[in-house]
């Protein structure tokens, strides 16, 4: 019996949601008492490999041709499910990220698993019950989910662990069970990252607009402060709407969730359908000239008054500190 997590890479490289994974995925392996299994898919270097070692991962496969470069659904699926199968996997851990949310559920169908996505803690093991805590309703709730199936697949939200170093000495092993040509049915072309920004899903800081900006001509003072703190720039869906920013940076329902640790929402009134995208976040900042903006009933800490006025002032105080 193993556990068993499956890592994802950017262009060959482990993100910082990659090692929480294993992390993760470790801290369960120790309280069921079973091997970590690591599994990456895709062209990595071995030293990249190996730091997964740092993390816990007993032992590492590595699944890689020229069809694997880029992310196919039903391919990734099938190595991770054969991967499983060869590693009599009870516990197959992933990150709930854009392709963890289209994998999880093809996996479960093939493992014949129960399936908890969107978790946000570790589980409590009763015996060969999991019950874990997932957002539900849009991110507006939290749910209980009871898994009591032979085996179990665990999808990570970001920033919903703790990075735990546990250096072991680990193997890095070749996964040669390749797909079938079936599983290549439907393919990926080309996939266009923006290099120079913070993925908002990982991002352990974001900054976002609204429409107390006032138009787009006035997003620098977001862009400043973001790049002051090192974070990602977001948006509400109006803005998104009416052009002023690329509906990739729509935070909210119908757009991304968000779980960073500091979410500053600014000249943003706080709907409803916005707050079910940033609910995980943990300290919530809003800065908004109307003090009965309903934003400011679930901010951790409030600021009333003119964002034209005030933003400027915090990116100087930040790169005054960072200068220090």
């Amino acid at each position: 019996m193993s556990v068993l997590v499956f890592v994802e890479n950017i262009e060959g490289v482990f993100k910082k949601s990659a090692h929480e994974v294993v992390s993760y995925a470790k801290a369960i392996a120790n309280t069921i008492n079973q091997p970590l299994v690591a599994l990456s898919i895709g062209d990595v270097k071995d030293e990249n490999l190996k730091g997964l070692s740092k993390y816990g991962a007993n032992r590492i496969l590595t699944a890689n041709s020229d069809k694997l470069k880029s992310f196919v659904n039903q391919a990734y699926a099938s190595i991770i499910e054969a991967a499983a199968r060869q590693e009599n996997s009870s516990i197959v851990v992933l990150s709930n990220s854009f392709s963890g949310k289209g994998l999880a559920p093809r996996l479960a169908a093939k493992l014949v698993a129960g399936l908890a996505n969107g978790v946000v803690e570790l589980p409590t093991i009763e015996g060969s019950i999991l019950r874990v805590k997932k957002t539900a309703f849009s991110g507006k709730a939290f749910a209980v989910t009871e898994l009591n199936s032979a085996v179990k697949v665990i999808a990570l939200n970001a920033n919903a662990f703790e990075l735990r170093e546990s250096p072991v000495d680990a193997e890095i092993v070749a996964f040669e069970n390749q797909p079938s040509p079936d599983d290549f049915a439907t393919v990926v072309k080309e996939i266009i990252r923006a290099t120079d920004k913070v993925s908002l899903p990982e991002a352990e800081i974001v900054v976002s607009g609204g429409r107390g900006l006032k138009g787009p001509e006035n997003w620098g003072i977001i862009e400043e402060l973001a790049e002051a703190l090192g974070a990602a720039t977001a948006c509400s869906k109006p803005v998104s709407d009416a052009g002023w920013r690329p509906h990739a940076e729509h935070v909210g329902q119908t757009g991304i969730a968000v779980s960073p640790n500091l979410y500053i929402a600014i000249g943003i009134s706080g709907a409803i359908q916005h707050l079910a995208g940033i609910s995980s976040s943990k300290t919530i900042v809003v800065i908004n000239k109307d003090p009965e903006a309903p934003f400011f009933k679930v901010a951790d800490y409030g600021i009333v008054g003119d964002a034209f006025e005030i933003v400027p002032k915090i990116t100087a105080a930040v790169r005054s500190y960072k200068n220090g």
